[in-house]
């Protein structure tokens, strides 16, 4: 039998393979699924540096699931390889062999963050979809791998006013994968090199140089550290 992960109901079960089929779209390296205490996280990396000088920034995205309470597990999986069990609609079936990303190697912090201004949701969806096609643009036909990253680290890497410094990938990957739903505010939180923007269905981790245009004007929601 392939292994598996078991998670506290049908639904916890059909949303991680909702978000793991998201990630497949936008990164070959995999899905980190890490489970303690009844919770289930599980990360992708829409954007990421390859090595020195690449200027491509570090872009997570979140998502955390009610899980089995004895389910203890830390690892990464090719995405796309995430299924559903054919046998109980509560479990996944993974994959016989696990990854090795440089991105999983990259911890957020866990506590001691602080709120920032937040960032509305529809701002958030018009930024990621103009910088989509702006990369579409952009890039030549049968473009090699190398000048497609190059434009893509071009466009998402670069500030942006609007949405308080950040990289506009920050944006890219709370759309990409499926955290925007409504007129929400996203709540964003800063701690050293690292900002989170928290939306219902997920979280967005960005780590880069500290956003000057982040400050503490006003709070868009209850803050839990």
């Amino acid at each position: 039998m392939s292994p598996r992960l078991l998670l506290a109901d049908p639904e916890s079960a059909a949303d991680a393979v909702t978000f793991a089929g998201r990630a497949a779209r936008f990164t070959v390296e995999g899905v980190r699924l890490q489970a303690a205490a009844g919770v289930l996280a599980m990360t992708a990396a829409p954007l990421a540096p390859r090595g020195f000088g690449d200027p491509t920034p570090t872009v997570l995205a979140l998502r955390t699931l009610a899980a089995d309470p004895e389910l203890v597990c830390d690892l990464v999986v090719e995405a796309s390889a995430l299924s559903a069990a054919p046998d109980d609609p509560r479990a996944l079936t993974l994959p016989d062999t696990a990854l090795s990303p440089a991105w999983a190697g990259v911890a957020p912090p866990r506590s001691g963050w602080q709120p920032r201004e937040g960032i509305e949701a529809s701002i958030l969806a018009s930024k990621a979809q103009g910088g989509i096609a702006r990369v579409a643009d952009t890039v030549p036909t049968d473009a090699g791998e190398d000048v497609v990253r190059t434009v893509r680290a071009a466009v998402w890497g670069a500030p942006d006013d609007e949405l308080g410094g950040l990289p506009l990938g920050a944006a890219f990957a709370a759309l990409s994968l499926g955290f925007i739903s409504g007129g929400e505010t996203a709540r964003v939180f800063a701690n050293g090199p690292w900002t989170r923007v928290s939306l219902d269905r997920g979280h967005v981790l960005v780590r880069g140089p500290v956003a000057t245009g982040l400050t503490p004007v006003r709070r868009t929601g209850s803050a839990t550290n």
